[in-house]
């Protein structure tokens, strides 16, 4: 099977690429591109794939822009690192995609998955005008202000004046960018999908912080990442391996 890999950020290529040869060694990368440009001029200028494996923020614009243009009929699966309303709309669509950091199971699933339907002719090119719709609509939701206890009183805390949320002893705090700390009632996990990625990004189980919280970045063992945040806490930050190409994309936007 011959797989155009379309991703922006180098070392996520190279892993998926890697990732693809140890699911079946028969897989052929047909190419790798980083843009909607690029992705285009391949694609006019090559045989067109088995498959097509895109992330959907690339460098110059949304990679629907690549198949509203050329129209291919080979299957995709879309990667995507905001999850809530790209995949309301894959479901919607019956679609395919993938979480980054992509994890290896679930990348073989979901080829398992296009092999199935190849197999029964039943492979439907996706509403990528609806997709990009939903997308582009997303921000319109995202929380913009947090009520807090203060004592006996409520206080509003607006997201643009938090510096980063994290959790300790079962408990979740917003850190704000004066240094204050109010308690907050809701999970980390509901925090994340509260706000708008590219303002906050989850580093670890622990914390998720705003993009002008992360004060310096260093190189840890094992391909990890360690970062200090402003306003300063008492802790070790640490990014795993597998997050680390989509932090340094994320920051880098």
């Amino acid at each position: 099977m011959r797989v155009l890999i379309i991703e922006d950020e180098a070392l996520a290529a190279e892993k998926l690429e890697a990732m693809l040869k140890e699911i079946d060694r028969q897989f052929e990368i047909a190419g790798i591109t980083k843009s909607v440009e690029g992705s285009m001029h391949w694609l006019k200028t090559n045989p067109e794939p088995d498959l097509i494996i895109s992330d959907i923020h690339l460098s110059d614009s949304l990679c629907f822009d690549i198949f509203t243009g050329l129209k291919p009929k080979c299957p995709v699966i879309f990667a995507t690192a905001y999850d809530q309303y790209a995949i309301q709309a894959f479901e919607v669509n019956s679609i395919d995609y993938l979480l980054k950091p992509i994890q290896k199971e679930k990348l073989k699933n979901s080829i398992d998955k296009f092999h199935e339907l190849k197999a029964k002719n039943a492979i439907a090119f996706p509403d990528l005008d609806k997709i990009a719709h939903i997308i582009s609509q997303s921000n319109k939701e995202y929380k913009s202000r947090f009520l807090v206890k203060v004592g006996t009183k409520i206080k509003s805390i607006p997201v643009n004046q938090i510096g980063y949320f994290f959790t300790h002893d079962k408990m979740t705090y917003i850190v704000a960018k004066d240094g204050k700390k109010y308690p907050v009632d809701h999970t980390l996990e509901e925090i994340d999908k509260l706000l708008a990625p590219k303002e906050f990004f989850r580093v670890n189980r622990k914390y998720v912080v705003h993009i002008e919280a992360v004060n310096e970045i260093h190189p840890y063992f094992k391909g990890r990442l360690k970062i200090n945040l402003t306003p300063h806490i008492d802790d070790d930050i640490v990014i795993s391996s597998e997050k680390t190409p989509s932090f340094k994309a994320w920051l880098d936007r």
